[in-house]
Formats: C-alpha cells, structure tokens, sequence
C-alpha cells in the first residue's frame, strides 16, 4: 500500500511556504519529497471520503477553497475554487456521505456550506451563517471566530466551534445543505475553544481551549448540544508564557494534544482525562497526525515537518523533514 503524506502551509505575507507539497512515506516512517503545487495560504486540508479529491481552506483576507484532485504519485491538480464568504478559512470538513462540504471562516466569524458534485467537484455555496458576539480576552475574543465546523457522525447536526464567543453553536444540515440553529452550548469564559473531537462510541467529546490553555471534557446531551464535564490544563509542563492550544487526535483509548508555549504534543488518558506524558516536538505545533505509532507535526516556526515514535515515556528523538511554515499534515493511503 502506497502512502502520501500532504502538507499545508502559509504563504506571501503570511509565512515561509509555497503551497501543497506532497511527500512519499517509507513502512520505517521516513518522508521523501515528490512535488509540490504552489497555493496561497493552503493551511487546512481535507480528504474527500470516498474519492481522490482534496480541499483545502486558502486563509486569505478574500477568503477562498480550493478542490484538486491526486494521482497514485502524488500529483496534484486543481478542479475548481470558490469564494467562502468571509475572511481567513481556517478548517473544513466533508460530510460523511460525501455531499458537503463545510467551512469554518474564522475572521470572517461565519460557517459556510457548499455542496459538492459526484466527482467530488466544488458546487454551490448553499448556506453561510454569520455569528456574533464577543469573550472576555479582549485581543482575541472581540468578535466570532469560527474555528471548526464538526458534522455529527450521521452527518444530519453541524457543530460551529466560536473561538470568539466561547460557544458550540450546532445547526441541522437539510438535504439541501441549508442550516438552521439547533442548541447553542457555553463554555467556561475564556476558554477560546477551537477544536472539537468526538469520542466513538459514547457521549462525550472533547475542546481544545487555545486561550485557556485546557482540554475541556463535554457531553453531548442530545444532538449538537454539549454540557460541561470538567477542564484540565493541556500539558504536564506549561511555559511562563501563554499556551496556544492547537490540534486535539483520538487513536485508541489516548488522546494527543498540540501546545504551542511549551511546544509539545502532550498524551491523555481518556478514562479520567489526565496527561501521562510530554513530548518536545519542534516549535509552534500547529498540527500534526498519527501514522502506525509515528506523530508527524507541522512545527510551523520550525519550518518542519517533525517526527517521532510514541512512547510512554515522551523521550523519543526527534526527525525533521524541512518545509517552509507547515501549518497542516494530511497521510493517505491509497491501494
């Protein structure tokens, strides 16, 4: 089975990249360059669930999405781009069946939904929901700020994650791809939530709160609306300075947690959310994914790719793959 690995960046004014760069992984777990497509600003990515097609967020001030297909190589080519309706895209998600595509627009305080032809080709904008409201972090809770729009596992609830107004708003997604409101869920102030993960299974899910530097435990009472459960601090060693919560991953029975501050990836025990270990990992994790037991981090002002074997202990030795600003790391296994 082959294996890709694709990785987003910043570009221009807002960092060191030139766009999509697509790299071979070894079964050892080491990366090779093969191409790369220059894109502006690709800094989320996402796969089409069943086709050879991916999406990717350009996090600009016009605010744009971009669908390209791949090859067995690793080619990449673009099918088609559209505007998103609000500025600095900033995560996307496709529905499980294939037939949306969802779109956080994180300045623009919006989330978009476009539909997506059988080919896996941009449609339609069907659907853009303007949030308002403010937190208490003055510098970046002034407004919404969407940052993360999370399809339930039937894909019939989208759940906006609002960094700005420290809410879950949830919506029901039609057959048509229009939304309309479902539950709005509060967490702590100041908390600037940024991701949600589900956990299979259950009824309870999991935030990343990038301003409060916590993983925040919720459960979801009925679909799309979220109670409280408890709050930890992300890591085992918190820096003298703020920590930017980045990414959160689910494999097994552990989840991993990106903290930028103490530029680690910090490993937790699910039964009673408590962090067992903390492993350096290359500075500004931005985001990272999991691959047969290797960590691949997109260490954003490392200008790499970082890698490293997970232990229980968190002392593995770090591999660099140099990249300019890499903010997204996507691994595709095709046959």
């Amino acid at each position: 089975m082959a294996e890709l690995v694709f990785v987003g960046c910043y570009t221009g004014d807002a960092g060191k990249g030139t766009g999509i760069t697509t790299l071979s992984r070894s079964p050892t777990g080491e990366l090779t360059e093969i191409s790369a497509l220059a894109l502006e600003s690709p800094s989320w990515l996402v796969r089409h669930p069943s086709l050879p097609v991916l999406y990717a967020a350009n996090e600009t001030a016009p605010g744009a999405v971009t669908a390209l297909s791949f090859s067995s190589s690793g080619v990449l080519s673009v099918l088609g781009s559209a505007e998103t309706g609000g500025a600095h895209p900033c995560h996307l998600a496709v529905t499980p069946d294939g037939r949306f595509l969802l779109c956080a627009n994180y300045t623009g305080g919006s989330l978009a939904v476009f539909s997506l032809s059988p080919s896996g080709a941009l449609g339609a904008r069907t659907a853009l929901v303007q949030h308002s409201g403010s937190g208490p972090v003055s510098d970046r809770q002034e407004a919404a700020h969407v940052h993360m729009a999370v399809p339930s596992p039937d894909g019939s609830v989208v759940s906006a994650v609002d960094l700005g107004t420290d809410e879950i708003r949830s919506y029901t997604l039609s057959s048509s791809g229009s939304l309309e409101p479902l539950a709005v869920s509060s967490l702590p102030l100041g908390t600037g939530p940024r991701q949600l993960v589900r956990r299979p299974g259950t009824d309870l899910a999991y935030v990343a709160g990038e301003l409060a530097g916590t993983v925040v435990t919720v459960r979801e009472t009925s679909p799309g609306a979220f109670s409280v459960v408890s709050s930890t601090v992300s890591t085992l060693s918190p820096s003298p300075g703020p920590n930017l919560v980045a990414h959160l991953e689910l494999t097994g029975e552990r989840l991993y947690v990106s903290n930028r501050g103490p530029d680690c990836v910090t490993e937790f025990a699910l039964d009673d959310t408590a962090a067992v270990a903390d492993q350096p990992c290359g500075a500004n994790p931005r985001h990272f994914a999991l691959v047969d037991g290797t960590c691949y981090v997109a260490a954003q002002s490392e200008d790499a790719i970082t890698a490293f074997t997970l232990t229980a202990s968190g002392d593995a030795e770090l591999r660099y793959h140099p990249t300019g600003s890499p903010t997204f790391v996507l691994p595709v296994s095709l046959p």
